[in-house]
């Protein structure tokens, strides 16, 4: 029986990476966009699509880029849509990319977005398929780093830190399978009055004067009420139950049998979180502020290499 392995990491692996090329500008980008999507998500879950025009050089068309999470899948969609029509009334040459990555990338794949987890969960298990639960979700923050004064320009400032940690249960009730784990986020902010501040990212705020500020590197804003602070803790507080909630998916297997069933394993690692290690205990995995940009996989990356095989 063919098996295929899920993990939720970025797929980096050149055997789960499709071309498609000799697309016609018969039809419109987002009109490629979802003939490609309604043909090559019948194999299985995508990670990523995307369509481009061809070079100026080139004929007029597109080209797109396809990555799956199963290399099982990706090759049965080559073989079965190579040279065949599909959306078009010519035919696509569809192929397997033949680019070679090294493999300190195999090894070192990234985790998958908050929103990536949920889609391959939802997919692959169905909505009733696992649950989460926050077991432990507190304040961290200290005392003495909570509130700092400080000197500048003849004035007090004041430097706010926050800390939230989050321990958390991810559990696949149809499986027999649990897995428990931690994340911890952090940030910091100055106030030279009851509701100025510094921000150090791309955070958006809304103070009690109805006014709305998008911040975009050190920038610094006064709002009119006191609402910066709450807002803050409930950002922080959404942040540290998705961050929980991806590490704990990172030690989940989606087995993916020939027959279509779905198995469910999950990795032993030293580092994990049992139910009888972590009652009444929280134990955290810190992650820098930066780490919480915006969803960027599919934007960086890599540069396609047009490599086929």
């Amino acid at each position: 029986m063919e098996v295929d392995i899920l993990e939720f990491k970025v797929p980096v692996d050149n055997n789960k990476t499709l071309f498609v090329w000799d697309i016609q500008p018969s039809h419109t980008e987002d009109q490629i966009y979802e003939g490609l999507y309604s043909v090559f998500s019948s194999y299985g879950p995508l990670y990523l699509l995307k369509v481009c025009p061809n070079a100026p050089l080139n004929p007029p068309g597109f080209y797109a880029l396809i990555k799956f999470y199963s290399a099982a899948q990706a090759l049965k969609a080559q073989r079965q849509t190579d040279g065949r029509q599909l959306f078009q009334n010519s035919p696509l040459k569809v192929r397997l990319s033949s680019k070679q990555t090294p493999h300190f990338l195999l090894d070192s794949s990234r985790p998958l977005s908050h929103a990536r987890c949920l889609e391959l969960a939802n997919h692959c298990l169905g909505f009733n398929g696992w649950t989460s639960d926050i077991i432990t979700l507190k304040e961290l923050t200290n005392e003495e780093e909570g509130e700092e004064e400080e000197e500048e320009g003849g004035g007090g400032v004041r430097r706010r830190r926050l800390r939230f940690g989050c321990l958390l249960q991810l559990s696949f009730p149809h499986h027999g399978q649990v897995t428990r784990a931690a994340a911890v986020v952090e940030d910091s902010f100055t106030c030279t009055g009851e509701d100025s501040f510094t921000c150090t990212g791309e955070d958006s705020f809304t103070c009690a004067g109805e006014d709305s500020f998008t911040c975009a590197g050190e920038d610094s804003l006064t709002c009119t009420g006191p609402d910066v602070l709450i807002q803050k803790r409930c950002r922080l507080q959404k942040q540290v139950r998705e961050k929980a909630l991806v590490q704990a998916f990172t030690a989940v297997l989606l087995i993916l049998l020939g027959n279509g069933k779905v198995m469910v394993e999950v990795k032993q690692t030293s580092d994990q979180f049992l139910p009888e290690q972590t009652e009444g205990v929280l134990q955290v995995k810190e992650f820098s502020w930066s780490d919480f940009a915006p969803d960027e996989e599919e934007g960086d990356d890599e540069d396609w290499d047009l490599t086929v095989s």
